[in-house]
């Protein structure tokens, strides 16, 4: 009897130790795709679902899982640890092509795939591979699959900058190649929101590349759209505004001011701009100044671009009178009324603002509280600087007549057309549908 109970236990410890590498092999995969693991953990993101346990056929049918199901973890990864390993050690470039479409498939598929993937180093083969293959065709999937790796992960970006992507960018432009633009500014775009975080990126080696793709005439609209929400990211930080300035941006985006379609980002970024010295002083010396943003705060059908126009124009006529000479000799005094009677709240109040500092009395209004401190805005004393004062009062006291006729003739309209309605109702009550006139 004892015997048997031996050779039982015996045989129990066999089995057992038969399955103790696949469970040790279970448990470091766990730990590596686990969010809690230190080679995988970013602060900076929320917590991704713990990835599937992989378990081979043997233990899922012991444990009561699908045998099927654990199968395909198995499958999944062994082709990771094979795309892994053909991109770190292959040895033609047509392995290491097959490699990153696995890769980004991986990585596409589950979202808790891109932190392990980039434990196990493939970002900086693949930044290498940028420069290194001379066919776009292979590249494009070598960008893309940066794109996918640093979607909603900064940990991931910020690897990306370390592994010298923006070093390289030097050697990758190509105003004639739209295709490479338009994927190397996803990727930018995605790196710029680096710029919001306490690691922040260094916007020297990307703005002659932006700068360069602006310029170019064969540049898209999406491509520019895409530039422009980067530098938009760039110059929400303070210390990326001189750089920025130095580096010809700021008539670039006045130029795109004209652009309905970029004239909300371009002038958002002149905003951000404005908040420092360097900013300010740019914006004024440029000669596209005061005109381009007054074109922009005529566009009644974009009160978003008008609000941020006239806040440009309120910040510079505080600040320069040589500002307010050019905006009065432009005429925007017929132009900040028609805003303050039209406008949304906030450019209404900002109109009124910057009319209230070219009033004829503003200066005694203004010099106690608000307005230009540093030097008080005087009209011109000639007599050509008289006829333009007359020629703006003509023009005030023209739209305030516009606009009183105009709310005059709805107000008429609406009355005649509430006793229309009234009449149509009793005619209607009184009369059959044969007896109508139509």
């Amino acid at each position: 009897m004892l015997d048997s109970v031996r050779s039982f236990n015996d045989d129990n410890e066999k089995k057992k130790s038969k399955f103790v590498p696949l469970r040790v092999a279970a448990r470091i995969f766990d730990f590596l795709a686990s969010p809690c693991s230190s080679l995988t953990t970013n602060s900076e993101e929320p917590p991704a679902a713990p990835a599937p346990t992989v378990l081979s056929p043997v233990m899922a049918e012991s444990a009561g899982m699908p045998a099927a199901a654990a199968e395909d973890g198995m499958v999944e990864v062994a082709a990771m640890q094979k795309a892994v390993k053909q991109l770190h050690f292959g040895e033609r470039e047509e392995i290491k092509v097959a490699a990153v479409a696995e890769i980004k498939k991986l990585a596409a598929g589950y979202p808790g795939r891109k932190r392990l993937l980039a434990a196990l180093g493939v970002i900086p083969p693949l930044v290498s591979m940028i420069v290194e293959l001379q066919d776009d065709h292979r590249r494009q999937p070598v960008v893309e699959t940066l794109i996918v790796l640093a979607h909603g992960s900064f940990k991931n970006k910020a690897l990306i900058v370390d592994a010298g992507l923006l070093v390289k960018l030097q050697h990758l432009t190509n105003t004639e190649d739209l295709p490479r633009n338009q994927r190397l500014a996803s990727l930018l775009l995605s790196i710029s929101f680096l710029a919001k975080t306490q690691s922040p990126v260094n916007p020297i080696r990307m703005l002659p590349f932006l700068i360069e793709i602006f310029t170019a005439t064969e540049t898209t609209d999406e491509t520019k759209l895409t530039c422009l929400a980067t530098l938009y990211n760039l110059s929400t930080k303070l210390d990326n505004i001189r750089a920025i300035v130095s580096s010809g941006a700021v008539h670039i985006l006045l130029k795109l001011t004209q652009n309905k379609k970029a004239s909300e980002g371009a002038l958002a970024t002149l905003g951000n701009l404005m908040l420092s010295e360097t900013g300010k002083r740019a914006i004024e010396e440029d000669s596209m100044v005061p005109e381009a943003l007054m074109e922009s705060m005529a566009w009644e059908d974009e009160p978003k671009c008008q609000e941020l126009a006239a806040y440009l124009l309120m910040v510079l006529a505080h600040r320069s009178r040589t500002q307010r000479q050019k905006m009065a000799e432009l005429g925007i005094v017929p132009l900040v009324l028609e805003v303050a009677l039209l406008g949304s709240p906030i450019a209404q109040k900002r109109a009124l603002k910057i009319l209230q500092w070219f009033k004829d009395e503003g200066s005694a209004r203004t010099g106690g509280h608000s307005g230009p401190q540093a030097d008080q805005f005087s009209l011109p004393s000639s007599s050509a600087g008289k006829q333009q004062i007359r020629e703006c009062r003509r023009a005030v006291k023209k739209m305030v007549k516009q606009s009183l006729d105009r709310n005059m003739q709805v107000i008429t309209r609406r009355a005649h057309a509430s006793e229309d309605f009234s009449w149509f109702k009793s005619l209607a009550a009184s009369s059959s549908s044969k007896s109508l006139p139509y």
